[in-house]
């Protein structure tokens, strides 16, 4: 595995991410934002924050994929949520848990949530981007 991910003392532990990642892998993986569209460019989950944030982990994961890679491989991740209010967050949770379910890993890598006005398409809640490294 290309990353190791911690919590250093004297920051705080999160659940949900760890707050450093560490790359030894010698290619870097610059993943565009993914939305909940599936292969066919349907929106999966119109409406359902956490059924976007799913379908977005996987789309992740099959582009890395596609690369030799695997979400055990992201180093970081980036989350724009429309209209984000703290309230949303058991949903994007369950999103992530279900995600991490299917993919069989806990993806936890250091993570910046942003809340945003809007996104490409309406009918989309969430996108999320990625860097992974990869040996």
């Amino acid at each position: 595995m290309a990353i190791t991910l911690v919590n250093p003392e004297g920051l705080p532990e999160i659940d949900v991410y760890r707050q450093v990642s560490i790359a030894s892998g010698s290619r870097q993986v610059f993943i565009a934002g993914q939305v909940s569209w599936d292969a066919d460019g349907v929106t999966v989950g119109a409406g359902d924050l956490a059924a976007q944030v799913e379908q977005c982990y996987l789309n992740i994961d099959t582009a890395l994929a596609a690369v030799g890679g695997s979400f055990a491989d992201v180093a970081k991740l980036t989350v724009y949520v429309v209209d984000w209010t703290p309230d949303k967050m058991p949903l994007l949770i369950e999103g992530i848990t279900r995600a991490a379910a299917r993919l069989g890993v806990t993806p936890v890598p250091p993570g910046t949530l942003l809340g945003v006005a809007a996104l490409d398409v309406p009918d989309h809640l969430v996108e999320v981007e990625a860097t992974a490294v990869l040996d």
